[in-house]
């Protein structure tokens, strides 16, 4: 697996708003989205984050300057699939202006970066890596089909104790899997149901 080692990253968009989703669903984050994915799935609603090469290389410091300027204290480091860049250096600079820095990955790629939050989001198309597992704070599963239910559980075997779970509908599959989804939870209450909240809510 490639991790590029740089003081600019791709970055394909970075935005103000609310955390829509998981265990920190309606904080005001700062979001900063990595261009690059290697996962590939087809139901992925920011197809347009996979290649790198068409986001323009920003500046760490530069990243960093843009988050300072908005009160919340968190930052979300997104993609596309940010492990694929190394991230030690973006984590430290933001680290240094007193916010916390919570990560979204797939767990596909190696991790980098010194992390207050790793929500991991595996998917099938391929395996998440031991060393991301173990430090997960919170596992959101995408359910698109009723089968990955039972999917869900071989993670939530892998995970610490302490993991906050959730199972998430696809969004274009919502009205089919959230029936299924509760259903589920209320069964197997280890689980919560998780939504994201940002559409509904029409913000970013």
């Amino acid at each position: 697996m490639t991790v590029v080692v740089s003081s600019s990253l791709p970055v394909m968009e970075q935005f103000y708003t609310l955390q829509g989703e998981g265990y920190h669903q309606g904080k005001a984050a700062y979001f900063v989205r990595l261009g690059g994915c290697g996962v590939g799935c087809h139901w992925c609603d920011v197809k347009e984050s996979w290649d790198a090469n068409a986001h323009p290389l920003i500046p760490i410091a530069d990243i960093v300057a843009a988050a300072a300027v908005h009160p919340s204290s968190i930052v979300v480091v997104t993609g596309g699939e940010p492990l694929m860049h190394h991230l030690d250096e973006l984590c430290a600079a933001l680290h240094s202006i007193g916010k916390r820095v919570h990560l979204e990955t797939s767990g596909a790629y190696p991790l980098s970066g010194a992390w207050d939050w790793v929500c991991l989001s595996p998917k099938k198309f391929k395996a998440a890596l031991s060393d991301v597992i173990a430090v997960a704070d919170e596992l959101k599963v995408v359910v698109y089909h009723p089968s990955d239910l039972a999917w869900a559980e071989q993670y939530a075997a892998l995970v610490p104790d302490r993991c906050m779970t959730f199972l998430q509908p696809e969004w274009s599959r919502a009205a089919q899997m959230l029936p299924l989804i509760i259903d589920y939870v209320k069964q197997n209450p280890r689980w919560r149901v998780g939504l994201q909240t940002h559409k509904y809510m029409d913000i970013p």
